[in-house]
């Protein structure tokens, strides 16, 4: 499986963005995607995730401010980021695995491409 992610720029705070994630050579049927992000100087971590039932997780800050959702016919998925915080900048990259979600990012394989989102106070 190919991930590429897409997306992402520069807005001020209280903004929306979003980035996506696409995928190639398989479905997301049984697949779990994760948004996760990496500020610099700190560990990456886990945003969003939609796991291979559909079931979505989200970290506690953005809950009720970002969404995710997931397009099994297309193979992609999306994160919806609204009311953004200068604390939400970061590269944020999608991952996937083919197993339950895990809030480790160790623990994913496959990795698409970093995307840069900056907010700005």
């Amino acid at each position: 499986v190919q991930l590429q992610a897409s997306g992402g720029g520069s807005v001020q705070a209280g903004g929306s963005l979003s980035v996506s994630c696409a995928a190639s050579g398989r479905t997301f049927s049984d697949y779990t995607v994760g948004w996760f992000r990496q500020a610099p100087g700190k560990e990456r971590e886990f945003v969003a995730g939609i796991s291979r039932n559909g079931v979505s997780y989200y970290q506690n800050s953005v809950k009720g401010r970002f969404t995710i959702s997931g397009d099994n016919a297309k193979k992609m998925v999306h994160l919806q980021m609204n009311r953004l915080k200068p604390e939400d900048t970061a590269v944020y990259y999608c991952a996937g695995r083919m197993s339950w979600l895990s809030y480790d990012w160790r623990e994913y394989d496959n990795w698409g491409q970093g995307t840069q989102v900056t907010v700005s106070s």
